[in-house]
């Protein structure tokens, strides 16, 4: 009985050595798991009794159990090699054979895919071309070809326009000198753009009664044209005076001026010139009376007076028949009038009963003169053929509609090398801010969208470089550009530009194109997606690693090469992304270190030695006791 007693000591202490030797073996390898061995008693014992006092017959080794406690997380230079940080296995291919490993020592074999030192694939979640990731789990291939440009299909611009800022250029539409008798007494109602309401304008007074009551001088239609919004007027009154200097030397000469019937007198004495009479005109205490001497085209010279707010005059010389004159009335309107149309009297626009002239434009854009605009940004776009081109974006501070209370309006240029695109060359986009310098639409828009529509990509050169152009005619073009692009059309959005009193800025601006890039390297995040990084500066994910846990993760088999299979005992494998569910996450360019406590392994060897001599002592006193049976005579 002894003998076999010490035996089966020996047998456990040396399987206890063999582990603990294993373990200590292991200590640098990585992803390894510590094993422990676990020891039962041996009692002989019969089907119908135990016997009453039972004597041991020695031990067992029950189980060899491994710890898959978490080891230590260092740091390699390695960007593929992965540790997982909590539950969790790798998923690897070994010819068909699906192995699980904690060892995250990755690289790249010939054909671009993810392996580990012995050449096993690792599985995970594949991604499509445009690196979006999909739930189809396979082996992980690092595509090392060139990335294909994107045309620009979208533009976004965060800016600031400062509110500050003066308007720099001028339209406005002048029409011909009206005359006061003609437009004395009319109605017009005077169009806007943008949807906004018209306004009526009457050129009378109403009594009491309600009766009209016209007006009795240019100077009360210059006031009430005033008061329209958009529109603007001035009169003048100019009465020819046909008078020679004989004329005023000559004894008792006299020489009056009434304004709307109040006189405005002026001293003959010591006058022997006109142009003694002009001085003594505009030495007069009335500033808005003045004389000139002209030519009236005959070789005669002529004295002109003027009333500069088109007050009605009346001259007369030496007591004879008056000189009268109306006055004469300039209107102007600006780009946010559309149309003055008659609505009342014989009159049925002015546009067309006096003769208009051009559109006249003061300090107008231009691209190549930093004075004609506010602020200017540029960025980068690309064409399908990966070509880099410059977008400018123009900004030209307009004046605000209406009475400028609660609103104010921007115009808007575009420019890609060196052209005006988007119809800018004839008529620039508005942006209408509201009281808050919040964009409330361009051109109606209230997404603040511009499509551009006619932009065709050129060389250097300026001719067709190859790439798509703009839409055929009559083709329509819908935003957002759906996928994939077949035009150079593209949106800008400045949804998100705002009008504050704060110097012009910046604040973000994003295109979603780019030329042809090479992979310049890879990063892996937390959650196991592995990036390529190109050398244009895009990123784009390859796919994710896939991680596997078990219900019962000591019924694993241990079969070489840091790795373990399914068994039946382990259950099947719940398998998901990282930092999912009760899966750990995934740290890239590092690795899990051994769990095998070092020291606690030699300690572990020492006890294991004692208790090998300690059984083969057991071994050496039953051998003496039989020895001493067998010497008795």
């Amino acid at each position: 009985m002894a003998f076999n007693t010490g035996l089966s000591g020996l047998r456990a202490a040396a399987v206890d050595l063999d582990v603990t030797g294993n373990n200590i073996a292991n200590a640098s390898t990585v992803g390894f798991k510590g094993s422990r061995v676990q020891f039962g008693d041996l009692y002989a014992s019969g089907f119908l009794s135990g016997g009453s006092n039972p004597i041991g017959d020695g031990v067992n080794v029950q189980n060899i159990e491994q710890s898959f406690s978490q080891g230590n997380v260092s740091f390699t230079d390695n960007g593929l090699d992965m540790a997982i940080q909590g539950d969790g296995f790798f998923i690897l291919n070994n010819g068909g054979e699906t192995r699980y490993s904690r060892a995250g020592q990755f690289t790249i074999d010939k054909d671009g895919f993810v392996i580990n030192n012995q050449s096993m694939r690792v599985q995970g979640y594949t991604a499509d071309d445009d690196g979006n990731l999909s739930g189809v789990r396979g082996d992980l291939e690092i595509a090392t070809d060139n990335l294909a440009p994107r045309r620009t299909t979208n533009l976004s611009s965060d800016l600031n326009l400062d509110s500050r800022e003066s308007v720099l250029e001028s339209r406005v539409r002048d029409f011909a000198p009206l005359a006061f008798s003609t437009i004395n007494g009319e109605e017009f109602e005077v169009e806007y753009a943008n949807g906004e309401p018209a306004i009526p304008i009457q050129l009378y007074d109403v009594d009491n009664g309600g009766a009209q009551v016209p007006f009795t001088s240019a100077s009360q239609i210059v006031n009430r044209i005033d008061a329209i919004p958009g529109l603007s007027a001035s009169a003048t009154t100019t009465a020819p005076v046909p008078i020679t200097d004989a004329v005023v030397a000559a004894p008792g000469f006299t020489f009056t001026i009434e304004i709307n019937g109040s006189p405005l007198n002026v001293d003959p004495t010591n006058l022997s010139t006109i142009q003694d009479l002009r001085d003594a005109i505009n030495r007069s205490d009335n500033t808005s009376i003045s004389a000139a001497i002209v030519d009236d085209g005959t070789g005669t010279d002529e004295l002109r007076i003027i009333h500069n707010q088109g007050e009605n005059l009346s001259v007369v010389v030496n007591g004879g028949a008056p000189i009268t004159a109306e006055g004469s009335i300039q209107v102007t309107a600006d780009r946010t009038v559309t149309g003055i149309n008659g609505t009342g009297g014989p009159s049925t626009n002015l546009a067309d009963e006096f003769p208009v002239s051009p559109v006249r434009i003061t300090n107008a854009f231009n691209p190549l003169d930093q004075r004609t605009y506010n602020h200017a940004t540029s960025t980068s776009i690309f064409d399908s053929l990966g070509n880099s081109h410059e977008l400018t974006q123009f900004f030209v501070k307009a004046p605000s509609p209406g009475d400028g209370v609660g609103v104010s309006e921007w115009s808007v240029y575009l420019q890609i090398d060196g052209e005006l695109v988007a119809g800018t060359d004839v008529t620039p986009y508005t942006a209408r801010f509201d009281q808050d310098g919040v964009l409330q639409s361009i051109d109606g828009d209230a997404n603040g969208e511009i499509l551009i529509t006619d932009w065709v990509p050129r060389d250097a050169n300026g001719d067709p470089n190859g790439a798509d152009g703009p839409p055929l005619p009559g083709e329509t073009v819908v935003t957002p550009i759906p996928e994939p692009p077949t035009t150079s059309a593209f949106v800008l959005s400045l949804g998100d530009t705002t009008q504050y009193g704060a110097t012009f800025g910046v604040n973000d601006q994003r295109q979603n194109g780019y030329t042809t890039g090479r992979l310049s390297g890879l990063d892996v995040s937390n959650q196991g997606v592995l990036f390529a990084r190109y050398t244009n500066g895009q990123s784009k994910a390859l796919g994710q690693v896939a991680l596997a846990a078990f219900n019962n993760t000591n019924g694993l088999s241990p079969v070489g090469d840091t790795s373990w299979v399914e068994t039946f005992e382990s259950g099947q494998p719940i398998i998901g992304q990282p930092d999912t569910g009760t899966l750990g996450g995934i740290k890239s360019s590092s690795v899990e270190e051994s769990n095998v406590d070092l020291s606690a392994q030699l300690v572990n060897l020492i006890i294991a030695q004692r208790n090998y001599q300690a059984n083969a002592k057991t071994i050496e006193t039953s051998d003496a006791v039989t020895q001493t049976i067998i010497n008795l005579r």
